[in-house]
């Protein structure tokens, strides 16, 4: 039976539950409140002190958690395919999320730092509030404020945010492309290796290990929030969509929203107008 939206996010301030399997489908926003502490993620060893930020985007990688005895931390939980929903596919965290995973922690000032706790907060207060008939709504808008501000403390420090190497400029290339809305209508991982000559298995490879996410994914998640507004926002038919994102047949595109927004597109829609 799948699990209620307020059941999947979670709020905690223990943070030797960080990589807790029930945490692997989610992305972990924590900040560091007091004294601070250590972990090894992707095999390198990270620390944070006092308003250091994390965002955690396997924390099944998280081992070797490490506070000192002053530590004091608090975290938001949350489904990885739910936020990455509530995002236009033309965004910062494309990119961000490349440097994230290289480096999950954003310094901030104590005027971030307490933006942040405020976001944390609200979010906190409103977990509870299952009556709401807008729940899923008002939660993804008060977790889509947070990751908002998330990129604004991460882009003042990270101007060039990959490397130059060819590692970095077909990865900085590949994200262009997905930038650019090209997942509207190509899908196929040969697609994106052709525009970049490379060999698809070169792509995949590059892109898994400087991600820690698949290629697919990628193309995917893009793919999806672009069906999202289209289904959100058009007057055209879930048939007219289908056309417009280059899918061979309507059953097909009624698959991919399936499997990737969690419901048939005439459903969502259904679901939209009843709201």
């Amino acid at each position: 039976m799948a699990k209620h939206l307020h059941e999947l996010i979670v709020f905690s301030e223990e943070l030797s539950l960080i990589n807790s399997p029930a945490f692997y489908d989610c992305i972990v926003h924590l900040i560091c409140t007091e004294g601070g502490c250590s972990f090894r993620y992707n095999d390198r060893i990270f620390t944070m002190s006092k308003n250091d930020i994390a965002v955690i985007t396997r924390p099944q990688l998280i081992t070797d958690i490490k506070p000192d005895g002053n530590c004091k931390c608090e975290y938001i939980a949350a489904p990885g395919k739910f936020l990455h929903n509530l995002l236009p596919a033309n965004n910062y965290s494309i990119q961000g999320s490349v440097s994230l995973f290289d480096n999950p922690i954003i310094k901030v000032d104590e005027i971030d730092a307490s933006r942040f706790r405020s976001d944390l907060a609200n979010i906190r207060n409103r977990i509870d509030n299952i009556d709401h008939r807008f729940y899923e709504e008002l939660m993804g808008s008060l977790l889509q404020t947070m990751i908002y501000d998330l990129f604004d403390f991460h882009a003042k420090t990270n101007d060039n945010i990959l490397t130059t190497d060819r590692v970095g400029y077909i990865t900085t290339q590949f994200f262009t492309l997905i930038d650019g809305g090209r997942p509207k209508t190509q899908r196929e991982v040969s697609h994106y290796a052709e525009q970049l000559h490379v060999t698809p298995k070169y792509l995949s490879d590059t892109i898994k290990r400087v991600t820690g996410t698949s290629v697919s994914t990628h193309i995917y998640n893009a793919a999806t929030a672009i069906a999202l507004e289209y289904l959100k926002n058009s007057n055209m038919s879930v048939s007219q969509i289908a056309d417009e994102m280059n899918f061979s047949s309507l059953s097909y595109f009624s698959r991919f929203c399936v499997k990737h927004i969690g419901v048939s597109p005439m459903r969502f829609r259904t679901a939209g107008a009843k709201g």
